[in-house]
């Protein structure tokens, strides 16, 4: 386990900190584009997952694309140097600044998600004179059988167009001088580890794609979006998830047209086992039925358990004690500041160093500065 984690360099780091293993990071990277390279498959990386420049340098060296879903993301992939006919902007409220600065930079696509958006993004394209790409992002009703709060293709979300208002979007195009319409955009859900769902997707955009056949519609694109979940009980064990297994469900299902581009925005399957948050216990407190281990991290540092009640694997680095059970807690003025409880733990004691693994996606990228605490720093393993 410590051979993982260079601990003995980190007796003086001040703590807490992202430590981020950019050998995993390549290794995982390089084996999805092998895998989606199989079926000329393109991948955008969903920059809302984590947005440290570290992890941004190696994808924009290996060519991914990006996914934002806000003007300073969108900004933030160009000044990065990602090309921009590989950038896309999704998200069901973009201001029209951000409209604006995606139509400057020539981004490949907008995901739309309403016939209000389409009008303003052809209005403001008229008023450059420029024909803004979209794909629409449509809303299949499939259920992703994830956390409701991570669920995004049900009829009761707020993402994307419900299917019986398709006709009506479309017939808006055609009276929108401003728009070129490029494809079709998916997204059920995330942290996705059964793969049935992605079939029930494949289905539901193959009976879409008869219907703007029937009506002479060419699509260059489908973009069936992200969702693959991970192993966030053992990280170790399966540090990336089956994406061979991932990509060949949308090869066997999918029923494509000639030319027919299928692009991927993944995120959490991509960054999330390279980072892990590391903290250091300040105290060890006795309470009635358990043991509270008080470390210097907080929720502002990591928001995923106190906002979902998300699992991460809580290991102490520096102790080959006897295990015992410890509420693993951090300092913030909030009793939902808890990182985990009943933690089986050796022996604990002020000044060991923990780790909170599988904190690469949605970990930094959330953090706050609640109770005016300094953000964590980050610290590359290369």
């Amino acid at each position: 386990m410590g051979s993982k984690f260079p601990v003995a360099q980190w007796e003086q780091q001040p703590t807490p900190f992202y430590y981020y293993d950019l050998k995993l990071l390549g290794d995982t990277l390089d084996t999805v584009m092998h895998e989606a390279g199989k079926y000329g498959y393109h991948v955008h990386y969903a920059m809302k997952a984590n947005a440290n420049d570290g992890l941004l340098s190696e994808m924009q060296q290996r060519g991914l694309g990006i996914d934002c879903v806000s003007g300073n993301e969108v900004r933030k992939a160009i000044e990065l140097g990602f090309d921009s006919s590989k950038v896309v902007y999704a998200g069901v409220g973009k201001a029209d600044w951000e409209i604006n600065l995606a139509l400057d930079a020539g981004i490949f696509a907008f995901n739309v998600e309403s016939i209000p958006e389409l009008e303003v993004i052809n209005e403001l394209a008229g008023k450059k004179g420029k024909k803004a790409s979209v794909a629409l992002r449509i809303n299949p009703n499939v259920n992703a059988n994830t956390h409701h709060y991570i669920t995004t293709g049900l009829e009761e979300n707020k993402f994307g167009i419900n299917l019986w208002d398709v006709e009506k979007v479309v017939n808006t195009i055609a009276g929108l001088s401003n728009i070129q319409l490029e494809g079709l955009h998916f997204h059920i859900g995330s942290q996705i580890t059964d793969l049935e769902p992605f079939k029930g997707l494949c289905i539901k955009v193959n009976e879409l794609q008869d219907w703007f056949e029937e009506r002479h519609i060419a699509l260059k694109v489908i973009n069936v979006g992200g969702g693959l979940g991970i192993d966030y009980h053992e990280p170790d064990m399966h540090p990336m998830p089956n994406f061979k297994a991932y990509f060949e469900v949308f090869h066997q299902n999918l029923q494509l047209r000639p030319g027919q581009e299928v692009h991927f925005e993944l995120g959490r399957s991509l960054v999330a086992q390279c980072g892990s948050l590391i903290t250091r216990v300040l105290y060890v407190k006795e309470g009635v039925n358990t043991k509270f281990a008080i470390v210097d991290a907080g929720m502002n540092d990591l928001i995923r358990p106190a906002l979902y009640q998300a699992y991460h694997k809580i290991q102490n680095l520096t102790s080959n004690g006897e295990i015992g059970k410890y509420d693993v807690v951090g300092p913030v003025c909030e009793s939902s500041d808890c990182f985990g409880k009943a933690v089986d733990m050796p022996y604990t004691k002020r000044g060991d160093i923990i780790a909170l693994r599988s904190a690469g996606a949605y970990g930094e990228i959330m953090a706050s500065r609640y109770n005016l605490r300094e953000f964590a720093k980050s610290v590359y393993s290369e």
